[in-house]
């Protein structure tokens, strides 16, 4: 409903959009917050003003406004120190004296009729000081006279005073004037938006002196894919999974053969993005970090089984049974795990089907990580009954050969099949 909203609101004249739709819930501003530092305040208006102009036009900024108010008036005073300093003024001697003339000063408290207590300020009648000219023939006392008498001087014996235009608000950060530029995003990604806005300050340098860093959901976006792409980069998940499963299956190559299901979790992950038109961000890189443990269950059901199948047995008489052959014993675990397999699947791909629809209120945030999670168990558990399997067998070919070339033992007769087919001897 944002978009009509500001359609209809831009047909009303002498009216300006700032913000349409709901505030940030982490920081209670908008999603995109630009902060320009430096020291003066003219250079800041000339700055903000050029960068608005091309800021409005990227596709999918909406709401831009900025903490650079226009001036307000204001009666500028300037001292000239050396004038005020023959006759023995500071500049806080004068600022306190104007201070107490045109703000006033607390001199007392009154109680009235209904127990309330009033402050009591004296000051100059507003008709007295909100000329520049009245101001200027203020009195300042220098000190008193033989005879006792005060002597005093005219504001406009040691200062300027003129009328001027001053900052509305001056805002500092880090020691550092600043001024900051917000907006919100309609139609577009947010990450897709900030790129743009880059590219513009690509383009339009800084003058030394100057920085701007970015805020607001922005920057935590950032911040936070960052932090998820560097545990990705590190695989801590990845390698505690290795060191889970070949210290269960007591081998350093069959492990291998179950975690060749996580790149296929990808597969899906990227289709299901596209399906709902989602984006990258820190809820999908979540539920990629969820599907490292999730997509390996497949995997081990599958070998695990295999692996058994093909293992001597023995029976109720005493009588010890061949295994299976390996391509007959990942078929028959194939067809075995496949309804777990099923099973499983489905009921995650439910599980996550509301979170991923966005049905709750403010979900629409969250939605990508069941949609992520969704993707990749469904392209995670077709290909991992064919992906899987091959690489079992390439893996294990592998082992046999390495056990031959390096520690010279030749690898055991295959066993014979359940259909009674005679084992037959791989070459040496």
């Amino acid at each position: 409903l944002s978009m009509p909203l500001r359609e209809r609101l831009r047909q009303v004249a002498g009216i300006t959009v700032t913000h349409v739709g709901l505030l940030d819930a982490v920081g209670g501003g908008k999603p995109i917050s630009l902060s320009i530092q430096g020291t003066d305040l003219v250079e800041l208006q000339r700055l903000t003003t050029s960068l608005m102009a091309k800021l409005v036009q990227i596709p999918g900024l909406v709401d831009a406004d900025s903490s650079m108010k226009p001036p307000k008036p204001t009666v500028v005073i300037d001292v000239r120190r050396d004038a005020a300093n023959d006759l023995g003024l500071s500049v806080g001697s004068i600022t306190n004296t104007l201070r107490a003339l045109v703000a006033g000063q607390t001199v007392g408290d009154w109680r009235a009729a209904n127990d309330q207590t009033y402050d009591v300020k004296v000051r100059l009648a507003p008709e007295s000081r909100d000329n520049p000219d009245d101001l200027a023939r203020l009195g300042l006392v220098l000190g008193s006279n033989a005879d006792g008498t005060l002597r005093s001087v005219r504001l406009s014996q040691v200062a300027d005073v003129r009328a001027g235009l001053g900052a509305n608000q001056v805002n500092r950060r880090d020691m550092a004037r600043e001024s900051e530029l917000t907006a919100n995003t309609s139609g577009r990604a947010l990450g897709e938006v900030s790129a743009d806005i880059r590219k513009v300050l690509l383009e339009s340098p800084l003058p030394p002196g100057y920085s701007y860093r970015f805020g607001g959901a922005s920057k935590d976006m950032q911040d936070s894919f960052g932090y998820a792409l560097s545990a990705l980069a590190l695989a801590l998940g990845v390698v505690f999974i290795y060191m889970i499963l070949a210290s269960q299956f007591r081998s350093f190559l069959q492990p291998l053969a179950l975690m060749s299901s996580l790149p296929l979790t990808l597969i899906g992950v990227v289709g299901a993005l596209l399906l709902w038109r989602s984006t990258l961000n820190m809820f999908s890189v979540i539920g990629v970090i969820m599907l490292m443990g999730l997509v390996t269950k497949n995997a081990i059901l599958l070998v695990d089984f295999a692996i058994r199948s093909r293992q001597p047995s023995v029976d109720g008489h005493g009588n010890t049974v061949p295994g299976l052959a390996r391509n007959e014993a990942l078929l028959q675990a194939a067809r075995v795990r496949l309804r777990p397999i099923l099973m499983t699947t489905l009921a995650m791909i439910f599980g996550m089907l509301p979170l991923a629809l966005a049905l709750s209120e403010g979900s629409e945030q969250r939605a990508p990580m069941g949609q992520a999670v969704i993707g990749g168990v469904i392209t995670s558990s077709l290909l991992t009954l064919v992906v899987v399997p091959v690489i079992y067998c390439w893996l294990d070919d592998l082992g046999a050969w390495a056990r031959r070339k390096l520690f010279g033992v030749a690898p055991a007769p295959a066993p014979a099949s359940a259909l009674g087919q005679p084992a037959v001897d791989l070459p040496q």
